[in-house]
């Protein structure tokens, strides 16, 4: 496991109600539930070896998933072109939608709001950033959400989805192509987020993922042509989509690698997890990692001064105009500020 003794405090199913989380538009509604369980009963224990195969072993069982693998391909190949169609005006576009997809839709809200309900917001904020964060090109949050609640729960130990010790590629990447299919894939989910997979409007959100990014390439190639003709359309595409996606999608990917093989502790926790500055700077904070796993419900995931959370920044600014509330700032509920 992967969890601090301070924060089983935070495990509890108090307000588990009937496998999902219930959330209200008004922010008092919800003060209470600041400290609810995500997560099911066993979530903090680790596998027991004798009685399950590595997860590597039993997604290589399902086989390749052919849709995944050509995703994958397909945005490495198109992001070749890109010093063939380079513009200034691609390269901003790049790298605005990387913070917007990369901090907002991934690190803000796949990852602290959606995954580990570090804050609360207002329900069609939460649908929204929610749909930000499939514009990343890593699935739906439904996929997300269930897989990271997964590793938190068996980290680096039999049954952890991306861990290094089946292989620092196979962490990286490679265990997307193994993906779980039919039962397998609907038992995961109703495991591990049954509070989003029993949300329609969440499971709209998923299926919109492969049309929302052909519609957004649709609109880079449109506002390009506008711009400068066929050229810069070409550059708004390439650098707009596949060059950011593939950047949003490795510097995610690092966390679940490099993140848990190099770097220091500031955290005796029973996994590999590391802090690596690198992928903090590049991760808008994910990289803070070991801080993460030995407090995985706290908003703030730079615990010493040095240690830069631009993600929680946002957080803050949220919280200020009153977009979020209910931020999870403190290690344990003794150390909650009343």
């Amino acid at each position: 496991m992967a969890i601090a003794p301070d924060e089983n405090e935070l495990l509890t199913k108090d307000s588990f109600e009937g496998g999902g989380i219930a959330v209200s538009d008004e922010p008092e509604v919800n003060s209470v539930a600041a400290d609810e369980a995500l997560w099911q009963e066993d979530t903090a224990t680790a596998m027991d070896k004798d009685e399950h195969a590595t997860e590597e072993h039993e997604r290589s069982q399902q086989g390749i998933n052919y849709p995944v693998a050509f995703w994958l391909v397909l945005l490495h190949v198109g992001a070749l072109a890109a010093p063939f169609c380079f513009s200034w005006q691609g390269l901003v576009v790049c790298l605005a939608l990387y913070w917007f997809n990369g901090s907002i839709g991934v690190c803000l809200g796949y990852h602290r709001l959606l995954t580990h309900g570090s804050f609360k917001v207002h329900r069609v904020t939460r649908y929204i950033i929610a749909f930000l964060g499939g514009l990343s090109g890593e699935g739906q949050a439904i996929d997300w959400v269930a897989n990271h609640r997964k590793h938190h729960a068996h980290s680096d130990h039999d049954g952890d989805p991306h861990t290094p010790r089946d292989g620092g590629i196979w962490a990286h990447m490679i265990w997307m192509c193994w993906s779980l299919r039919g039962q397998h894939y609907t038992d995961h989910v109703n495991r591990w987020a049954p509070d989003l997979a029993k949300d329609p409007v969440m499971r709209w959100i998923g299926h919109m993922f492969l049309p929302s990014h052909i519609l957004s390439g649709f609109a880079l190639l449109g506002i390009g042509y506008w711009m400068g003709g066929g050229y810069m359309a070409a550059s708004m595409l390439v650098w707009g989509l596949f060059v950011r996606l593939i950047i949003v999608l490795h510097v995610t990917w690092f966390v679940n690698s490099w993140a848990h093989m190099w770097g220091y502790r500031n955290y005796e926790t029973t996994d590999d997890s590391r802090n690596n500055w690198l992928v903090a700077i590049l991760a808008f904070g994910e990289g803070w990692h070991n801080n993460h796993h030995a407090y995985p419900r706290m908003a703030s995931q730079g615990h010493k001064w040095w240690e830069f959370d631009g993600t929680y920044v946002i957080i803050r600014m949220m919280k200020w105009t009153g977009l979020a509330w209910d931020v999870v700032d403190y290690k344990k509920i003794s150390d909650r500020k009343k």
